[in-house]
């Protein structure tokens, strides 16, 4: 079994405790025994091989794409917030202005936002939360091996010649880097394929890669074959703020599209929510203010995000293949203690969220994820 797994019952319980007691801008109060976040932690980085096997569903997905992913998998607990109410049709119905509005009132982190909508992506976190949370642990302890692991298998795909343009995608090499990017800046294609083909004979067969299962219609053909579903309109003022500098193993903000967000790509521990982190390095970075959001659920005073406001606007179900990743169906149980936790909707509040410091320029922008740790006013 996975080294990777060994901390998955500390952290699908935590989890467990905290969703039960979700939405996170309608908490109840709670008598929960106090627990350490770093309980459990290590420090051993993870191997090529773990890597390969987390990065291979998602690879080949867009630059643009690929950020909002790996970001909001630091925020495990408000991808799943964020999934329960796009799963409310009132809000799946939303979109252009009216989506942007009503986010707005949304405590996620701006990389959560990013994703609302792609649905198809925030389903396919939520629903396999415990490989979401090892993605994102990895991305925050190991992030430039994460980027390596993105690049080593796209070149297997490209070396293959299965990787290149198209009306879909926009394929191109930068020094010895491989960057993808939507064909239309508007719109973002999900390509469906199967790992254990497209990247050529997988080198470690007790580590298999993750599989996405393409949505119902679709059939992945046999061979080294991308496929694309429809296509989803991004929304222009959550999308486009992060950039990658992939020589330098870098992920950034874009110059300009969030205001006072520049330079590199920092984690929000606010949004984490209490979460434990799996590396005793990022543990002993984040863990405090992580807790004190975790410990604000049980009514004590704690520092809570403002709500995420939306960049600048500019024009513009996952199953293992083999049986490895398996216990990954911790989503199943995340929601249904979810359900348990609808009652505490109309319960009292014990700390409301903090309101926003001020209100976006009439540029669209305002506070984004936080280069300084994210959604804080300066």
């Amino acid at each position: 079994m996975l080294r990777l797994m060994k901390c998955t019952c500390r952290s699908v319980f935590a989890i467990l405790g905290v969703l039960g007691l979700m939405p996170l801008n309608c908490w109840a109060q709670a008598d929960l025994p106090p627990q350490s976040a770093s309980a459990g932690v290590q420090s051993l980085p993870l191997s090529q091989a773990e890597l390969d096997q987390l990065t291979a569903p998602i690879a080949l997905y867009s630059d643009a794409l690929l950020g909002p992913i790996l970001t909001a998998a630091t925020y495990p607990l408000e991808i799943v917030e964020a999934h329960r109410w796009l799963q409310d049709p009132a809000n799946a119905a939303l979109r252009g202005d009216a989506l942007a509005a009503a986010l707005q009132q949304q405590a996620w982190d701006l990389s959560v936002k990013s994703l609302i909508p792609i649905p198809r992506v925030l389903e396919e976190m939520d629903t396999n939360l415990e490989w979401t949370e090892q993605l994102g642990d990895a991305f925050l302890a190991q992030q430039g091996a994460v980027m390596d692991s993105i690049q080593r298998l796209r070149h297997k795909v490209a070396a293959a010649g299965s990787l290149s343009s198209n009306p879909q995608q926009t394929v191109t090499t930068d020094d010895q880097d491989i960057e993808i990017a939507p064909a239309d800046a508007g719109v973002v294609y999900v390509p469906y394929f199967d790992p254990n083909v497209i990247y050529g004979p997988w080198p470690w067969a007790d580590l298999p890669p993750m599989y996405f299962e393409p949505p119902a219609g679709m059939i992945v053909g046999d061979g080294m074959w991308i496929g694309y579903g429809t296509g989803f309109p991004i929304l222009a003022s959550y999308w486009g703020w992060g950039s990658w500098d992939w020589p330098h193993h870098s992920f950034g903000w874009s110059s300009g599209r969030v205001p006072g967000r520049n330079g590199p790509w920092v984690h929000n521990p606010v949004h984490r929510w209490g979460v434990p982190y799996r590396d005793s390095g990022v543990a002993a970075r984040f863990e405090a203010q992580s807790e004190a959001a975790r410990r604000n659920v049980r009514g004590y005073p704690a520092v809570v995000p403002p709500r995420e406001a939306p960049a600048r606007s500019e024009s513009p179900g996952i199953r293992s293949a083999p049986p490895a990743f398996e216990s990954y169906g911790g989503g199943s149980r995340v929601r249904e203690e979810s359900a348990r936790g609808a009652v505490s909707r109309s319960a009292p509040v014990s700390a409301p969220r903090a309101a926003p410091s001020a209100a976006p320029s009439s540029r669209g922008g305002g506070g984004g994820g936080g280069h300084d740790g994210g959604g804080r006013p300066h």
